[in-house]
């Protein structure tokens, strides 16, 4: 089978690793599998080597300076359209509001639904919904919002982890520990939070959460953070109210994929206190590597992580459980729970769907 597979960017997101693992693992099913995507701020591949049996198709997307989110991702919808033949295909799969937009009918992974106030991105987001005559989601929460506002019924397909990975990186061998120790020897210890500094992750009430802990020997840890949206004004609150509060978190921005999981492995505890998620693939990654979770209590968490987690509706209660003890049980739990979700698990399930539509 002739799959394309599409997604918006080369940088480290959620969606764009998602779209990577899920390639790797339909390859190695011996699908003949493409991916393509924007090659962001001159990108000409992803923020990590790909299995060769995953085709590539970076389109150039070079930066405009001054250019506003709006006619960014208008533009970023255009490139994508004009490069794109779907002639070759079985099944074209977008895996994000812009790919959808840019291949109009086909198959529609839906991570979570966005909420725009800009009339564009408004018609772009419904768009990228009603066009496409199949869909997935990545939880049961989600599919039931696609269900709730728009009479849709998805396919619920659960992202997989590379849960070895990041076990690995909290074994006992020498090289695991020295890699460990580096982050601790540079950093102390640290609650970390991987995903950047914005409004969907909850930021500000991690970091009124984390001035309430009051233990100067403890950082805050903030990776990652690439995104196609302006969340300047947000950050600077965010950086205004750090001041106020008197907190100096780390921001260390998109870290090497080679160095995540040891930076991963060496945290205390994972913060992932998000207002808004349709899966959660770094806390299951923290898990993997038998790191704490602390989540935000929301419905879709209940349902990936269960009991492996820990939640908080607030700061406060947020902070409590960021400093509260974790039974041993806990740990093991999560890493059974990540490892129990696999890409060759998400893979075949994608094949079943993709030859129910193709028959």
């Amino acid at each position: 089978m002739r799959i394309a597979l599409l997604s918006y960017s080369t940088k480290p997101r959620g969606g764009v690793v998602h779209t990577l693992a899920l390639a790797e693992a339909l390859a190695a099913r011996g699908e003949d599998v493409t991916v393509w995507s924007l090659g962001r701020g001159g990108d000409t591949g992803f923020y990590r080597s790909v299995d060769p049996r995953v085709r590539l198709a970076v389109v150039p997307f070079p930066d405009l300076p001054g250019e506003e989110v709006g006619a960014r991702i208008l533009r970023s919808i255009a490139v994508l359209r004009d490069a794109f033949d779907a002639s070759g295909y079985d099944i074209v799969h977008a895996q994000d509001c812009i790919s959808a937009n840019a291949v109009g009918r086909c198959v529609r992974t839906v991570h979570h639904i966005d909420h725009f106030s800009t009339p564009e991105l408004v018609a772009c987001h419904e768009r990228a919904i009603v066009t496409p005559y199949a869909h997935i989601c990545v939880s049961a929460a989600v599919a039931a919002e696609l269900a709730d506002g728009w009479g849709l019924k998805a396919t619920v397909v659960p992202n997989g982890v590379a849960a070895a990975r990041f076990s690995a990186a909290a074994a006992d061998e020498p090289a695991a520990v020295a890699a460990r120790t580096r982050w601790t020897n540079e950093l102390g210890r640290y609650v970390l939070t991987v995903g950047g500094i914005e409004p969907r992750k909850g930021s500000l009430d991690l970091l009124e959460a984390f001035a309430q802990i009051g233990d100067p020997d403890l950082r805050l840890v903030i990776a990652g953070g690439e995104t196609l949206f302006d969340y300047r004004s947000y950050r600077a609150r965010w950086e205004a109210r750090a001041v106020e509060l008197g907190v100096a978190p780390i921001v260390l921005g998109p870290v090497p994929d080679p160095d995540l999981p040891s930076l991963v492995a060496a945290a205390e505890v994972f913060a992932f206190p998000s207002v808004k998620e349709g899966f959660g693939l770094a806390p299951l990654e923290a898990l993997a590597a038998g790191v704490p979770l602390v989540v935000s209590d929301l419905p879709v968490f209940h349902e990936i992580f269960g009991p492996a987690a820990t939640y908080a509706g607030d700061p406060a209660e947020l902070a409590a459980q960021l400093t509260a003890r974790h039974h041993p049980a806990r740990r093991t739990a999560g890493q059974t729970l990540a490892a129990s979700y696999t890409w060759e698990a998400a893979a075949a399930a994608h094949v079943g769907l993709y030859e129910s539509l193709a028959a």
